[in-house]
């Protein structure tokens, strides 16, 4: 394990001390300001929206079905994305004008609308000619922005492997696809995965907007508990939270994969 491999470790643990003694600034600012405007907290109240007990047995409560909903979104969203991204990428460096242009013709007008405006278009104009649900139709949009935004990173990905690596492995006798597959791929991904895990977390927070379509995500169980309950700063605190926990977890996930693939094979 190289030095760089080690120093990973203890600099995440750095981000999530840096992350907890903002958080902890945070609060302390926020209780000043409720104490100025005589606002009560009412924290004890947020785990019956976590978690209910009923018969003996545990249920999930709003905000954790309201996660589920979030994390099949982007999970699926995910998946989709690095497919379309890669694609994308792979007409972009192909031979075909059409190819390409059809490639740059969607990163461009993807890249330059709002997603919100995107989801808008989506649902209301081609969901219904598609005779796509709101879900698939969430799933869709996430996954062409993001999807736009990742080709490139996969581009780099592939400019950034020696040609010589793709001659040696047709020297070998591989095809093209098994050239791909057991020498570009692998390669490819080693570099890719710090950008390819700042999409994620993009993904993920960009996920809150499919709540516009009615989807009962987190942040639409989040803004139906403050309609029902009045306390903006405790559940909105909570989501902010969760949230916060999905991004972390990812780039855990990230600084695990980097350590995993920069071990030299023997």
């Amino acid at each position: 394990m190289t030095q760089d491999t080690r120093s990973q470790i203890p600099k995440f643990i750095t981000i999530i001390l840096q992350v907890i003694c903002v958080a902890s600034i945070i609060m302390l600012l926020l209780n000043s300001g409720a104490k100025a405007m005589n606002y009560h907290w009412q924290w004890y109240r947020i785990p019956e929206y976590l978690w209910l007990k009923e018969d003996g047995q545990w249920y999930p409560g709003d905000l954790l079905e309201g996660l589920m909903v979030t994390l099949k979104i982007s999970s699926i969203s995910l998946i989709c994305t690095v497919v379309i991204g890669f694609i994308t990428a792979l007409l972009r460096m192909s031979n075909s004008i059409v190819g390409r242009g059809l490639a740059r013709g969607y990163i461009e007008v993807i890249r330059s609308t709002p997603l919100l405006v995107q989801i808008y278009l989506l649902y209301f104009v081609f969901g219904p000619v598609l005779g796509i649900d709101r879900t698939s139709t969430a799933i869709l949009a996430l996954s062409l922005f993001q999807g736009a935004y990742s080709a490139e990173i996969f581009r780099a990905g592939l400019q950034g492997i020696p040609r010589g690596q793709r001659e040696a492995a047709e020297s070998l006798g591989l095809s093209q696809i098994d050239s791909y597959r057991f020498v570009v791929i692998p390669q490819m991904f080693r570099k890719i995965i710090p950008p390819l895990t700042n999409e994620a977390v993009s993904l993920v927070k960009n996920s809150s907007i499919v709540s516009i379509m009615a989807i009962f995500d987190l942040t639409t169980e989040g803004r139906n508990i403050v309609a029902d309950t009045a306390m903006p700063f405790e559940v909105w605190f909570t989501v902010a939270a969760i949230y916060l926990c999905i991004t972390l977890t990812l780039s855990a996930l990230a600084v695990w994969l980097e350590r995993r693939l920069s071990i030299p094979n023997h």
